[in-house]
C-alpha cells in the first residue's frame, strides 16, 4: 500500500482473446414499453457461432437479451444487458453464457444503428461492452468457470458481434 491513499496498488489489466462470437437475432424486437424503471425491450437469440484460439461452436437458438434503455445528457442513449445463451462447442460441449453490459448510441447515429437493413453501422460512432461469465461441466473446458471476460460489440445486419477478451 501507498502511504498517501492507504490502498494496495493495483497491477496492469491484462487481457488474451478469447474467442469472436456472432448472435444472430431474429423476430425483431419485443418492445415491452416504458416503465418506472425504464423502456424495456427483448430480443431472441436464433442462432449464430463462435470461435477462438481455443473454442469453437455454434450458438444454440433460444437464448436472449433483455435489454432496457433511457437517456444519457441530452443527445444519447443508454442501454443495459441482460443476456443468456447456450454455446456448443465443435465437439459437442455445452457452454452457458449470461452477460451484462452497456450501450451508448449517440441520436445522429440511432436510426442507423436500429435499422438492420444497414449493413453495418460504423462502431467507432457508438459503444458496446459486454461483462460475460460461462458455466459448463465439460471437463474439457472447465477453464471457462473460473474466466471473467470483457467484449467489445457492434451491430450487424444478422445481430451482434462480440470481440470477447479473456482478463488474466
Amino acid at each position: 500500500m501507498t502511504e498517501e491513499n492507504q490502498h494496495p496498488v493495483s497491477p496492469a489489466l491484462a487481457s488474451r482473446p478469447l474467442c469472436t462470437v456472432e448472435f444472430e437475432v431474429g423476430g425483431g424486437l419485443i418492445a415491452i414499453g416504458a416503465s418506472p424503471f425504464g423502456d424495456q425491450r427483448l430480443g431472441y437469440i436464433t442462432g449464430g457461432r463462435f470461435f477462438g484460439p481455443r473454442i469453437n461452436g455454434i450458438v444454440l437458438p433460444g437464448g436472449g437479451n433483455w435489454s432496457r434503455g433511457g437517456r444519457l445528457g441530452d443527445a444519447a442513449s443508454v442501454g443495459t444487458f441482460d443476456a443468456r445463451a447456450v454455446w456448443q462447442t465443435d465437439d459437442g460441449a455445452l457452454i452457458y453464457l449470461s452477460y451484462t453490459g452497456r450501450s451508448i448510441i449517440p441520436d445522429d447515429v440511432r436510426a442507423t444503428f436500429a435499422d438492420p437493413a444497414v449493413p453495418d453501422a460504423d462502431s467507432s460512432r457508438y459503444y458496446l461492452r459486454i461483462a460475460p461469465v460461462f458455466e459448463t461441466a465439460s471437463v474439457e473446458y472447465g477453464w471457462l468457470n473460473g474466466v471473467l471476460a470483457v467484449g467489445i460489440g457492434e451491430r450487424t445486419d444478422f445481430g451482434v458481434r462480440h470481440v470477447i477478451h479473456e482478463v488474466l
